[in-house]
């Protein structure tokens, strides 16, 4: 008798309810590690303040974090193809939480920055996990959608964290602010724990180290991947040095805000949320190339608008900036994962390896530019890093629509 083989699962759809419940799962974990990762990052005024460090010294407590965190993504997304995408995300999740709450009780700036660190390591299990697990799971035709939604959830965590730690700050302490977005991180972790489906087309691989590195290898030998990974260094790093200075910046005269006012600056995010669903799904409409170019320029429009004084302006000029911010960061993670026939957490990792040392590296380095230029010197930075991103997008464009440079006899689909 002939049985038949069983039917391989559907890969999930835009409009179903397991799209939505998977969104909502992953809206949950990307809003807990954005906040975690960036609540510090309106606080770096009050940490030059309480442990008499300068603005570069202060901005160690988001690179430290940021940049462990891309180094860490490498071996991360390595070890979910061993051991799965759902364990590694959990995991990621309860421990990052937990040292959140006890980097609130940190005594000395040293004590912070290794709590940081640490939170960096551990937080590497989500996010190139989760856009493997994305692009593993969820139909070619959402494929955009659903990486925008996610990344959405990763700025409304951001813009909250941000703004919570702001308010907090004034009315309490900052320990508290971090301690409250450490106990958040805990909820969050438990319902992506409980909520996250398992998934149904990963494929666990040998746990052999010489085939994972060669599975990297045959990533970077891939121009088009080669691309999206600079992209990623030059926009993140923009995007970060901007926000990060930008306190500095409003807390002198003529503006002397508060550090709630400043926070609040940080509802910005909204924007970033809204643009990466839409521009995701926009992209998926129209291609990538000709919407991915669009949001750097957006980006460039942005960052001249900052340079004026009133505070209108200013504030256009970074909503400016966090729509093209996001809308192109949705594109070219979406398409790093599309592009990459295997090992797809290892192509999210590189990807995200890039975005975070963009953001440790470059948001230290302003720093140096704001001591010594002001704004007009970080602004100049920034403009730098967005006309080289400018012109690598023009260049990717034009990138034939397949590359079977990276694996022999398998394709990269453009």
């Amino acid at each position: 008798m002939q049985h038949d083989a069983p039917a391989t699962p559907s890969r999930l759809v835009g409009g179903t309810p397991a799209f939505r419940r998977l969104n909502l799962a992953l809206f949950a974990a990307g809003f807990s590690t954005f906040a975690i990762l960036y609540c510090v990052q309106p606080l770096l005024p009050e940490f030059s303040r309480e442990f008499g460090v300068s603005a570069a010294a202060s901005s160690l407590s988001l690179s430290l974090s940021t940049g462990f965190l891309a180094v860490s993504m490498l071996v991360a997304g390595s070890l979910s193809e061993v051991w799965g995408r759902k364990p590694v995300m959990v995991a990621s999740l309860l421990a990052s939480a937990l040292l959140t709450i006890l980097s609130a009780a940190a005594p000395t700036w040293t004590g912070l920055l290794v709590a940081r660190m640490l939170i960096g390591v551990t937080l590497s299990g989500l996010p190139a996990v989760a856009m493997a697990y994305v692009s593993e799971e969820v139909d070619p035709k959402s494929i955009g959608l659903a990486m925008g939604l996610f990344i959405g959830g990763n700025a409304v965590g951001g813009m909250a964290g941000r703004i919570i730690s702001g308010v907090l700050t004034d009315l309490g302490s900052w320990r508290l602010a971090i301690g409250l977005i450490g106990a958040a991180g805990l909820a969050a972790a438990l319902a992506a724990w409980r909520s996250l489906p398992a998934s149904a087309h990963f494929q666990p691989r040998r746990a052999h180290p010489a085939e994972l590195l060669r599975s990297l290898h045959g990533h970077l030998r891939d121009p088009g991947l080669r691309a999206l990974f600079a992209e990623a260094f030059l926009l993140m790093g923009g995007f970060v040095t901007l926000y990060n200075y930008l306190g500095y910046r409003l807390t002198k005269p003529p503006y002397s805000l508060s550090q709630s006012a400043i926070g609040a600056m940080f509802s910005a995010y909204l924007i970033g949320t809204w643009s990466s669903a839409w521009i995701g799904a926009l992209a998926d409409r129209l291609g990538r190339q000709r919407v991915f170019w669009t949001m750097i320029a957006i980006m460039l429009a942005g960052v001249a608008l900052t340079l004026f004084q009133p505070l209108a302006m200013v504030l256009l000029g970074i909503v400016a900036v966090t729509f093209g911010f996001f809308g192109g960061h949705s594109i070219a993670s979406s398409w790093v994962g599309s592009r990459a026939p295997t090992a797809k957490a290892q192509a999210s990792a590189l990807y995200l390896f890039c975005y975070y040392l963009g953001s440790s590296t470059v948001g230290t380095l302003g720093g140096v530019f704001w001591t010594h230029e002001g704004w007009p010197g970080v602004a100049g930075l920034v403009t730098g890093l967005l006309m080289a991103a400018l012109a690598l997008a023009f260049w990717l464009a034009k990138l034939p629509p397949q590359s079977h440079a990276a694996v022999p006899g398998r394709g990269y689909s453009n």
